[in-house]
């Protein structure tokens, strides 16, 4: 059986661009992208705190340390400057995959720094 699950996340990237005119994707900045573990291509969800949109697209490679996050085509419409988002990617995942299964989590701040990384979304208190 397999199980999809969180593979990657940038939790609270700042929109830097949104391109109307342009082929569709996302451009994230390479260096996140390559800590992230998220490929070129990759289906990714994109979550609009501010808005509450949440869409569908895949990513593209952004310039490496330039802190690009650029929601282009249609998409567009559905983010904008300065709007915080969430980037999420998932994959799946056998049953003894699961044993040693852990999500890539990068916490960004202002400019799209990262923040904090972690493997684990801390439980949920009431």
């Amino acid at each position: 059986m397999q199980s999809t699950m969180l593979k990657a996340k940038l939790h609270q990237a700042r929109v830097t661009h949104a391109v109307l005119e342009y082929e569709g994707s996302c451009a994230i900045d390479g260096n996140l992208l390559d800590m992230a573990g998220i490929f070129e291509n990759e289906q990714i969800q994109i979550y609009n705190i501010e808005n509450g949109q949440r869409f569908t697209t895949y990513a593209i490679r952004g310039e490496e340390g330039s802190g690009i996050i650029s929601v282009n085509g249609a998409a567009a419409h559905l983010a904008e400057v300065g709007q915080r988002v969430i980037i999420c990617a998932y994959a799946g995942y056998s049953d003894e995959e699961l044993k040693e299964y852990k999500p890539r989590l990068i916490y960004l701040a202002e400019g799209n720094e990262v923040s904090h990384t972690s493997n684990a979304i801390p439980v949920q208190v009431a």
